[in-house]
């Protein structure tokens, strides 16, 4: 197993390169925890979901990798003051979810798709607002600049790829959700609490990159 501090640009493309962008945005898989879910809940999170994919940005910077977040607006309608990855929901002009994760990424942060290298994927999951979200991981060189949409981004941030593969890093928890107690886990770097859907996204990204 390596260690996530010594991940460098090519062994992130070496561990992804058995990745595929998914044939079907709604064949979820679903996250720790779901076993206890209520049956309404397993319905309501694996029915009649909205397709939409994500970037996981990884930034080449001469101090190591590091991951591209962004604080969502406290205006929108989903997930509003979250932490969480550039994406959104998958429209008809879009070919498919991977071109949603760079179109999103290009309209929220300003990086264009030509500047990001896509090297790999997660398989699609599902968020209780009724996503099935598919993460696409690309590499992003340092030198590129960002232009942040206001009206759906707050701010960006940078968090070492390393302490968010190191398990040491990884606060569980859990949360009550319909009366249920379900776990979860979370991240805290910096004064910034990455949690949810983008928390459950980095540990699955750990899986593939260290295990």
């Amino acid at each position: 197993m390596p260690r996530p501090e010594a991940l460098t640009a090519a062994r992130l493309q070496e561990r992804l390169a058995g990745t595929r962008a998914p044939e079907d945005p709604f064949d979820v898989i679903l996250p720790p925890g779901s076993e206890r879910w209520t049956a309404v809940m397993h319905e309501r999170i694996t029915r009649s979901l909205c397709a939409a994919g994500v970037l996981i940005p990884v930034i080449e910077r001469v101090a190591g990798l590091s991951v591209l977040l962004t604080q969502r607006s406290a205006d929108l309608k989903h997930h509003a003051g979250q932490v969480s990855f550039p994406g959104g929901r998958m429209e008809e002009h879009d070919a498919d979810v991977v071109q949603t994760a760079l179109r999103e990424t290009h309209e929220e942060v300003g990086i264009p798709p030509q500047a990001i290298d896509v090297v790999g994927y997660l398989p699609p999951m599902p968020t209780v607002t009724g996503y099935a979200v598919t993460p696409v991981v690309g590499l992003i060189s340092a030198d590129v600049p960002l232009r942040i949409d206001r009206t759906e981004v707050e701010y960006a941030f940078e968090v070492p790829l390393a302490f968010l593969l190191d398990p040491r890093n990884e606060r569980a928890l859990e949360r009550v959700y319909e009366g249920r107690r379900i776990p979860t886990v979370e991240f805290h770097y910096d004064g910034e609490r990455i949690w949810g859907a983008t928390a459950h996204i980095l540990v699955e990204l750990r899986k593939i990159l260290l295990y």
